[in-house]
């Protein structure tokens, strides 16, 4: 009898276990014990993009302030806008069938800037920022943020599972910022300026 209720109880906690780290990779679940924190820097990540910097900041911007394609909207959902500001939640594949789910606050300085901060995620505090630098035509794009966990050194290993998989979810993000961009720009380029030009 002993040995069942103990075989029951493990059994009980491993269950539990798996539910937890489930909701806590998808963002269902954030542990902000507000002690023990201990912060990391999240990139920096450097692209240059052979298009002007008003050109990138609109394809940054296009799914939370423009008409998102239907692959933004299966990613990307604003929840709320204001004035140059919006709160949306971004669903990311994790693998192995999860998909994590972060709430920001998305804040657009044109042209140079974008800021995001998280509201609700796997980690109680992430501020990120995408910084767009003019060089003659073409652009920077500079990716710079900062994450927090809690719970002092078991927080900062979580931290560390998480940022990788942040991190490449950027990288992959920035990469199609810069596709598009080019994409864009190299399409404008090919229109005649003179309309006499395409008679």
């Amino acid at each position: 009898m002993a040995a069942r209720l103990g075989w029951t109880i493990a059994a009980t906690a491993a269950a539990a276990g798996v539910v937890g780290y489930r909701a806590l990779v998808s963002g269902q679940l954030t542990i902000d014990l507000g002690i023990g924190r201990r912060t990391r820097a999240l990139g920096p990540q450097v692209l240059d993009i052979n298009a002007p910097r008003e050109l990138v900041f609109d394809v940054i911007a296009q799914p939370y302030l423009g008409r998102p394609t239907k692959a933004q909207r299966e990613k990307i959902q604003v929840l709320e806008r204001g004035e140059g500001m919006v709160l949306a939640a971004h669903r990311t594949p994790v693998g192995r069938g999860l998909v994590t789910q972060t709430v920001e606050t998305v804040t657009f300085t044109r042209p140079d800037t974008v800021d995001f901060r998280l509201a609700r995620g796997p980690v109680p505090y992430v501020r990120e920022r995408f910084s767009l630098t003019d060089g003659g035509g073409r652009t920077r794009l500079e990716y710079t943020g900062e994450m927090g966990t809690d719970g002092w050194a078991p927080g900062a290993r979580w931290a560390a599972v998480v940022a990788r998989r942040w991190e490449a979810t950027v990288a992959d993000a920035l990469a199609a910022v810069k596709s598009e961009a080019e994409r864009r720009h190299a399409l404008g380029r090919k229109q005649p300026t003179d309309p006499s030009a395409s008679a």
